[in-house]
């Protein structure tokens, strides 16, 4: 097993789009700061999807030229990679204007989950990427993959595991360079983790494998550490566990970010992130949408000595 991971933050995406508090680009924008700076390499900074569906991603251009125009300022660097959600090729069409060089696509693993999230069916949902792949290959733009709803649909149960397999097997024949396999309402266990991933790797080199774990049932830590046994590197995570579905009923946010790298770093393995700095920028955010947010380490912290311990004169 590798001694490092790869985090990819899904905040500024994921995270927020289910919040019922609407950031501005500006706020955005610094968020999006605070994680690079606490050592964050990729991030998914948006998604160009109708505002009128998802209010929260409204602006998402705008977000990314002011954190390009960052860039260009020398102050984040170069080499952060960011990427956008894009559903189809108007999509496509505005994430080019905004200049980004990194796109993702996604498809539901599960009939009504697909209906109910982008209004057409799996095969329809393949159809939409033909031109999508088209432009990016034009326009020599990096392609992600997200398939969803891998263990279990809100609205069907537990998604068979073979019908997940040949999904992913269609969308690395696509040519995305990554495939992430979400546990989009956090129903799956360590078990299922494990076998889903050992039938995965025989149609799809697991160097192309991510993990992408809700913490819904409070599985999502066993399940990353399950899946890096067996060979993941590459696991999307959220902020303070920000975020969740809006169309996954009783959904809760991504794992938390801080709780993934407690976990990683605790076992000696790298993530390149700094802890300190992940923690401090809870309470910002916090404030920023009004309300709590679950992550555990994000609440309590690091363990801090006490200072030397004396005896008692008792």
């Amino acid at each position: 097993m590798k001694k490092s991971v790869v985090i990819v933050e899904m905040g500024l995406r994921d995270g927020l789009q289910n919040e019922v508090k609407v950031l501005d680009a500006d706020t955005r924008v610094e968020f999006a700061q605070r994680l690079i700076e606490a050592g964050v390499k990729r991030v998914e900074i948006g998604a160009f999807v109708s505002p009128q569906w998802v209010p929260q991603m409204a602006g998402t251009a705008d977000v990314i030229q002011k954190t390009f125009a960052l860039v260009k300022m020398g102050k984040i660097s170069k080499k952060i990679e960011f990427s956008a959600l894009v559903p189809n090729e108007r999509g496509m069409q505005d994430a080019l204007k905004a200049g980004v060089k990194e796109i993702a696509i996604f498809a539901a693993c599960s009939e009504s989950f697909s209906l109910k999230n982008i209004n057409c069916s799996i095969d329809e949902s393949f159809k939409r990427f033909e031109p999508v792949m088209a432009l990016a290959k034009k326009y020599k733009i990096k392609v992600r993959g997200y398939l969803s709803t891998c263990f279990g649909c809100p609205f069907e149960g537990r998604v068979p595991e073979a019908k997940v397999v040949k999904l992913a097997q269609r969308m690395h024949k696509l040519g995305v360079y990554e495939i992430s396999i979400g546990d989009t309402i956090g129903v799956a266990n360590a078990g299922q983790v494990e076998s889903l991933f050992r039938k995965l790797k025989k149609v799809v080199p697991v160097k192309k494998l991510a993990g992408h774990f809700h913490d819904t049932r409070g599985q999502a830590l066993a399940n990353i550490l399950e899946a890096y046994k067996l060979g993941v590197t590459v696991f999307d995570t959220s902020l303070g566990g920000l975020g969740g579905c809006p169309y996954a009923p009783g959904a809760t946010g991504n794992v938390a970010t801080e709780d993934v790298v407690y976990m990683f770093h605790g076992m000696g393995i790298k993530t390149g992130l700094n802890l300190d700095k992940l923690i401090s920028i809870n309470p910002w955010m916090s404030e920023k949408i009004e309300h709590k947010l679950p992550s555990k380490v994000g609440k309590v912290g690091m363990l801090r000595p006490l200072g030397k311990v004396t005896k008692s004169k008792s």
